[in-house]
Formats: structure tokens, sequence, C-alpha cells
């Protein structure tokens, strides 16, 4: 049944809408900037890349905000509104890259689910079961690749030690937590656990919804990594899909430590890092990264912006 929804309000107001307008701008402005000479070697090398490559790329990254609308609708057990699912992934891509860790794509999920008429608990809650399934998908194929070729674990190397450490600190940090919270809080943590649980096992008792979830995450994910496979080959670097693949994967497992609006800056330098170590020279690396990064972040993020607005007007947000 489809979700109806509650008497909806106005949306976001003008001055919202003025200010995400300006952040971004900003943003966008001061990378470029920062980063001008990479740019421009990135920008020549790819003006004589291949253009059937560069339209594989281009499809594999549109296909991404489709993947993410169904894995988002797979984490919900009510039906949602397709085209709107999609323009709101669309939408949440652009409100990405203003905050940091994802925080302007869940936001911008939060008020589409609650729009749709879902609690926003329920709809936190959907929000969470969609990240955590979508890292176990990119843990468990980082883990597959690492066993399966040979030659990919010299890759493993590429991600800084710090990491390792920070991911043991965050951990301690957790248990230690946990471990001081109030009785009080504790049961309310647990109620919490046990509504996520509930509408967990709601998800995955219906086939269809379990398949969308799991399948749209691991698409969203192989996806990301067509993208930058895509610009690899066109621009003619001799490293194996399985390689770079398993670079994306690690890098973006890296760099969630170290969260930044839409990664940028710390997904870039990791991407680098880890196609550098698979085989690529350090220019081309550049280029490589520059091309997935104009593909996923820079062209869609005026289109996105816009569509934000518009959702926003029209109180689908």
């Amino acid at each position: 049944m489809t979700v109806t929804g509650a008497p909806l309000s106005r949306g976001l107001g003008r001055p919202w809408q003025l200010a995400v307008t300006a952040v971004v701008a900003v943003a966008a402005v001061w990378m470029l900037a920062a980063h001008r000479h990479a740019v421009d070697a990135g920008a020549d090398r790819l003006a004589v890349a291949d253009r059937a490559w560069l339209l594989a790329a281009c499809a594999a990254a549109l296909a991404t905000w489709v993947c993410a609308a169904v894995a988002q609708q797979g984490a919900v057990a009510e039906r949602l509104p397709a085209g709107r699912l999609v323009a709101a992934q669309f939408a949440a891509c652009a409100a990405n890259h203003v905050l940091p860790a994802g925080v302007g794509a869940s936001a911008v999920n939060l008020r589409f689910l609650t729009r749709c008429g879902l609690s926003t608990a329920r709809s936190a809650t959907a929000l969470a079961v969609k990240s955590a399934v979508g890292g176990l998908v990119r843990f468990a194929l980082a883990v597959v690749l690492l066993l399966a070729s040979p030659g990919t674990p010299r890759l493993a190397p590429a991600v800084p030690r710090a990491c390792v450490v920070l991911s043991v600190v965050g951990c301690i940090a957790v248990v230690a937590t946990a471990v001081a919270l109030s009785r009080s809080a504790r049961r309310s943590v647990g109620r919490a656990v046990r509504r996520v649980l509930v509408d967990v096992r709601a998800v995955h008792g219906r086939r269809a919804r379990a398949c969308a979830l799991w399948g749209g995450s691991l698409g969203f994910a192989l996806l990301h990594a067509a993208v930058l496979i895509a610009v690899v080959r066109a621009l003619d670097v001799p490293v194996p899909a399985g390689h770079v693949l398993l670079a994306y994967l690690l890098a973006g497992g890296a760099a969630v430590l170290l969260p930044t609006p839409g990664g940028l800056g710390s997904l870039d330098a990791a991407l680098v890092l880890t196609l550098t170590a698979a085989g690529a020279p350090g220019p081309a690396a550049l280029s490589a990264v520059f091309g997935y990064r104009m593909l996923t972040a820079w062209l869609p993020l005026l289109p996105g912006l816009l569509v934000l607005v518009l959702l926003a007007r029209r109180s689908v947000l």
C-alpha cells in the first residue's frame, strides 16, 4: 500500500535554501582553487580520453541514484513513490557535499520518509538499516577480493596504519560510553535497539524488500566502482579492474575516518593512494580521481541543488 502521509507544510524556507546554495558554492570554489593545478592536469588528460569509456562512466554514475533509491525502498516495508524517491536520492547527493559524514544525505532522506508518513523513529531506523547494510556489503566485497585474488593483498598496506589505530580507539570509546551510561539511559538504548530489530525482521520477512535492500546496496557500491574503472580505462591506465575495485573499497573505508563533506579531500587522497599502490602512475591516478569526482560530485552538484530546492518547494521535503 502506498504511503499517503500527513498534511504537508510549505516545505523548507527560502533562507535555508539560500544558505545551502551559498555554502555549496563557496565549498566548490574553494576546492577548485586549492587544487587548481591538479584540476588543470586532470582536465587535459580527460580531454583526450576514450569517449566510449567516459560515456560508460556517465551511465554508471546515473544508475547509482537508482540503486540508492532501490536500497532505501528495501529498508522500509511501506511502498514509497518511486519517482520522488529517485529525485530525493539525487538531491541528497548535493546535500551530502555540505555536511560531513553523510549527514546531508541522511537529513534529506529523513525528511522525505517523514513526509511520506513514516514516524521520525521509523525513518531514522530505515536510514540506519540502509547504512549498516551498505557498510556490510562493502566490507564483504573487500574481503572476498582480498581472499580471491593473490595479487590484490599488496593493496592493503596502502591504507594508513592510523586507520587501524583510529578504529580500535573508536571501538574502545563506544564500549566505554556504553559502560558509563546510566541505567535509565541503557534501558532507553535497549528499547531503541529492540525497535530496530523489529523493523529489520519486518523488512527481511518480505523477500522483495530484502532483495531490494541488499541488491540495491550491492549495486550502489559496484556502480561507483564501475565509474572509477571506466575512467581508468578511458585514460588507458594498465590497472586490472579487480584492483581498481579493491582500491575504491579500501579508499572508501579509510575516508570514513575523516568525515569531510562528501568525502572531499579525504576520499580523493585515499583513492590516489590506493590507485598508486595498485600500479597506476601518480599523474594518471590524479586524473582518474578527478574524472570520478567530476561525474559523481561536481557535475551533479548544481542540478542536484536545484532538485533539492524544487522538492522543498513542492513539500516533498
